[in-house]
C-alpha cells in the first residue's frame, strides 16, 4: 500500500473527489493482489471521524475483485445498529460487519513487561499487560486497514493508530489495564499529547507483537462546524511518521484554548450520538481543563438512558459513583470488584471533576434518584433548556437574557478544551 500524506487547503477541505483518487492512489501498487481485505472501522461515536466514507469508497474499489470485511472497533462500547451502520455507511451490506466482543472474540498474542509499565508510567502502575486482539485480524487477510480519527483522547493522550487495534478490536485485559494506566498517571497529563505512557505501551505491543500482519492505517483529522464534516488532512501509511502528522494537525485544529478559566461551561450530547454517561463524560474530561475552580458543568443529555456501555460496567458506577481519583485508587486496591473490572475504574475517575467544579446532568431518560447516585447534580432536561436552549446558543461565549455569561459545546467528542495559561 502507497504511503499518502494530503492535507486539505488553508480554509478548506478535502472534498470527495479528491477522496477518492487519493485512496485509488494508495491501494494502485496492491489492488490486483488482494484477495481478502479487512478494514477496522470506527463506531457511530466516531461518526465525524469520516470513517465511514472512506470505508464505503474502498469497499466499492475492491468489492468486484476481492471479499472486504468490515470488523467494528468497539472497545467497550455497543454494536452499531442496523440503522448507524446504514447512515454511517451506506449501501455497504450489512452481512459484512463484524462487532468485536471485546470480552470472549479475542486471541492472547504477548505480554508487555511489568518492569517496561513501570518504568514508562513512572511507576503508577507495575503490572504486566496481557495484549489481546480479536481473532479475526489471523484469519488471513492479505491487507488490513485500520481507520480512525487523530483527536485528543482521555485515555491515551491522541486517539486512533495502534489504539484502534489494541482498545478497539482488543481484550478486556488490555481494555482494563490502559484505562487505569492513563486514568492513575492523571489525565490532564496525558489529554492533547503523544507519548503517553499508555502510548508506549501501544507502541511496544506493536513493535513486537503485529510487526507481521499487513496491518495499515488510514488517519483523519477533521472539524465538523455546525454539524458538517471538514476533513483536514488524511495520512495513510504503515510508520508511525503518519501518526505524528496527524496528531501535529490535531494539535491545532482539534484543541480549543481559552485566556481565562471558565465560570459555567454547557455540553450538549447528541441523542443519536450519546445514551451512556460511558460516552458522554467527554462533556466532562474534554473541558476539565478549561473549568475554572468553583465553576460549574451542565451537560443536556436527553439521550442518556445508562451509565455503563454494558451491564457490569453500568453496575459498578451505579455502586460508586464518579469519585475522584485518589478515592478510585483506593478503592482499587480493596474492593475486588473494581480490581476486577479496571476500565470502569478508570471511568469512574474520568467522569470526576476531583471536587474542583460541580458537574449537573440534564436528562429525560435517567430519573433525579438515579443521577444523583452517580454523584452528580440533577436537573430535569426539559427544564434546563428553557434556560439553555441548544437552537439559541452558538459554540463559544454566549450571554443570556439576563446577563449570564456561559461558554458552550455543541460536542465535546470534537476536540479538547483548555486553559491556555495552565496547558
Amino acid at each position: 500500500m502507497k504511503g499518502q500524506t494530503v492535507y486539505a487547503p488553508e480554509g478548506g477541505r478535502i472534498d470527495d473527489a479528491q477522496l477518492k483518487s487519493i485512496l485509488e492512489d494508495a491501494i494502485s501498487d496492491c489492488r490486483d493482489r488482494l484477495k481478502k481485505v479487512l478494514l477496522l472501522i470506527p463506531d457511530y461515536t466516531r461518526y465525524h471521524s469520516n470513517g465511514g466514507k472512506i470505508a464505503n469508497i474502498l469497499y466499492h474499489l475492491l468489492q468486484d475483485t476481492c471479499q472486504v470485511d468490515l470488523l467494528e472497533a468497539l472497545g467497550t462500547h455497543q454494536p452499531m445498529t442496523p440503522e448507524q451502520i446504514a447512515d454511517m455507511y451506506g449501501d455497504i451490506p450489512q452481512e459484512r460487519f463484524i462487532a468485536h466482543n471485546w470480552r470472549t472474540d479475542v486471541v492472547k498474542i504477548g505480554v508487555v513487561p511489568a518492569d517496561f509499565v513501570s518504568e514508562v508510567s513512572e511507576g503508577v502502575y507495575n503490572e504486566a499487560i496481557d495484549v489481546e486482539v480479536s481473532r479475526h485480524l489471523y484469519e488471513g487477510y492479505d491487507l488490513i486497514l485500520s481507520i480512525g480519527q487523530v483527536v485528543p483522547h482521555e485515555v491515551v493522550g491522541m486517539a486512533s493508530h495502534s489504539k484502534n487495534v489494541f482498545v478497539g478490536c482488543g481484550g478486556s485485559a488490555m481494555i482494563n489495564a490502559c484505562h487505569i494506566l492513563g486514568a492513575f498517571y492523571g489525565l490532564e497529563r496525558m489529554m492533547g499529547r503523544d507519548h503517553s505512557p499508555v502510548r508506549k505501551v501501544f507502541d511496544y505491543a506493536q513493535e513486537h507483537f503485529l510487526a507481521d500482519l499487513p496491518l495499515y492505517y488510514a488517519l483523519t483529522v477533521t472539524t465538523a462546524p455546525g454539524g458538517d464534516i471538514h476533513m483536514l488532512g488524511l495520512f495513510i501509511g504503515k510508520e508511525r511518521s503518519y501518526f505524528e502528522k496527524a496528531v501535529a494537525l490535531s494539535q491545532q485544529k482539534n484543541m480549543n484554548f481559552v485566556d481565562a478559566p471558565l465560570k459555567k461551561v454547557v455540553c450538549y450530547l447528541n441523542p443519536e450520538e450519546f445514551h451512556s454517561t460511558w460516552l458522554g463524560n467527554k462533556a466532562v474530561y474534554r473541558t476539565r481543563m478549561a473549568i475554572a475552580d468553583g465553576g460549574e458543568l451542565i451537560v443536556l443529555a436527553p439521550g442518556v438512558k445508562i451509565f455503563g456501555e454494558d451491564p457490569d460496567n453500568d453496575k459498578m458506577i451505579r455502586k460508586y459513583g464518579y469519585c475522584d481519583r485518589e478515592n478510585v485508587i483506593r478503592l482499587c486496591q480493596t474492593q475486588e470488584d473494581l480490581k476486577q473490572n479496571l476500565s470502569a475504574a478508570a471511568h469512574l475517575i474520568h467522569g470526576s471533576s476531583d471536587g474542583r467544579f460541580s458537574i449537573t446532568y440534564c436528562t429525560r431518560l435517567l430519573t433525579g434518584d438515579e443521577v444523583r447516585g452517580v454523584c452528580y447534580n440533577y436537573m430535569p432536561y426539559d427544564e434546563a433548556v428553557k434556560r439553555y436552549d441548544p437552537a439559541r446558543l452558538k459554540d463559544g461565549f454566549n450571554t443570556l437574557p439576563d446577563g449570564e455569561e456561559i461558554y458552550y459545546i455543541s460536542n465535546p467528542a470534537l476536540g479538547l478544551w483548555a486553559d491556555r495559561n495552565k496547558y
